[in-house]
């Protein structure tokens, strides 16, 4: 089955009671139990319902893996997986991290116990610098958010099974449709869905995937003792979000690559960050381990002044948090989405004042690039 179909016709598929073409909203707390410890698959939704479970069927089959779960947020799954982990344990995550999950691991992960050493895993010396005796995880994510740095899935994923670890990626700027973590050798998947997944601003959302039968054990004792569970509407929304996953992934990418082009030659910015640009260091990289370059660039204007400038012109990009919508969203990392991250962090990182970043939707390209014309005149 090839992409574009799989993602419609994977998983759990209408419902054979009625015909539904549309997998049902089970909008249900509890089951009806024929004796006691004797139900019909279900008995209470924190623990398993219908219509989530039709969502982690899918998402599972998406990503090549053993089981899925879903979670209430992209930070509920980030934080279910590194519950695995206890006092004492330590994990290697990529430096140029989305400010959530550096906030969650720095200011409240650590509060029990669990240690992180954030690297550039891009460079596996980095990576091999950190390994400790405790450590039992190295948690990527590529391409980085904001600066798209990229890191050697399968090179990782290898150094980490010699050495006993686990190898966890987070997917969201890729998604299943232009890259494959689990067939690159990772453990397990992590996805926001909030953002392509579901692809429409309309519901928050986290999902993960595990490649063996026991995480997925160990998965479900956590998700099902914090309870941070995705309701049955969000799942649907989700589900229904996915079926279009195919074409709005290549139409974020073709806009992408003509808006990433035009700022490259543009006079007023003097960086673009995009692997889909030759002279991106991840280009090569990205080209064997992808099927397409995504739709997340960063841009530097020199200043917040004139990031501010840029804001105020713009018609067609909405300055919102967030990413991976149909609309065209632009923010300002350093003051947003990573403005939890110290600001003498985000200068080693590089994330300055004056960077912008834009998701590019599916808009008409041509309308797009004559607004970022004219705001950037």
């Amino acid at each position: 089955m090839r992409a574009k179909t799989k993602l419609i016709h994977a998983g759990i598929v209408g419902d054979e009671a009625t015909g539904a073409v549309s997998t049902p909203i089970y909008q249900v707390s509890t089951f009806k139990q024929e004796a006691v410890g004797k139900f019909k698959g279900y008995e209470y939704s924190r623990t398993g319902n219908p219509t989530r479970h039709a969502l982690e069927v899918l998402i599972s089959e998406l990503e090549g893996g053993v089981a899925g779960f879903a979670f209430a947020s992209g930070m509920a799954a980030t934080s279910s997986v590194m519950m695995l982990f206890g006092k004492g344990d330590h994990v290697i995550i990529t430096d140029d991290v989305y400010g959530g999950t550096f906030r969650v691991i720095s200011k409240v992960l650590n509060r029990f116990g669990i240690e992180a050493t954030f690297v550039d895993t891009g460079d596996l010396s980095n990576v091999e610098a950190a390994i400790n005796e405790n450590t039992k995880a190295i948690f990527l994510e590529t391409p980085t958010n904001p600066l798209l740095k990229v890191t050697n899935i399968e090179e990782i994923a290898k150094f980490a099974k010699d050495k006993g670890l686990l190898t966890i990626v987070d997917n969201t700027f890729m998604t299943p449709y232009f890259q494959q973590p689990i067939a690159l050798g990772a453990d397990i998947v992590v996805h926001s869905a909030t953002k392509y997944l579901g692809g429409h601003s309309d519901v928050v959302a986290g999902l993960v995937v595990v490649n063996s039968d026991q995480l997925a054990t160990d998965v479900h004792f956590v998700q099902n003792s914090v309870g941070a569970v995705l309701g049955p509407q969000d799942s649907w929304l989700l589900m229904r979000g996915i079926k279009t996953l195919g074409i709005r992934m290549e139409e974020h990418n073709v806009n992408a690559q003509r808006i990433a082009e035009f700022l490259s030659n543009h006079e007023a910015v003097s960086k673009v960050f995009y692997p889909g640009l030759a002279n991106h260091p991840g280009h090569e990289l990205m080209k064997k381990q992808t099927t397409g370059f995504g739709g997340m660039i960063s841009f530097d204007v020199g200043s917040a002044e004139k990031a501010d400038e840029l804001l105020a012109k713009l018609h067609y990009f909405t300055l919102a948090e967030s990413l991976g919508a149909v609309e065209s969203l632009i923010s300002v990392p350093a003051r947003m989405t990573h403005a939890s991250i110290p600001s003498e962090r985000r200068a080693e990182l590089g994330i300055t004042d004056g960077l912008v970043r834009i998701s590019v939707g599916i808009e008409d390209v041509e309308d797009l690039l004559e607004d970022l014309t004219q705001a950037l005149a």
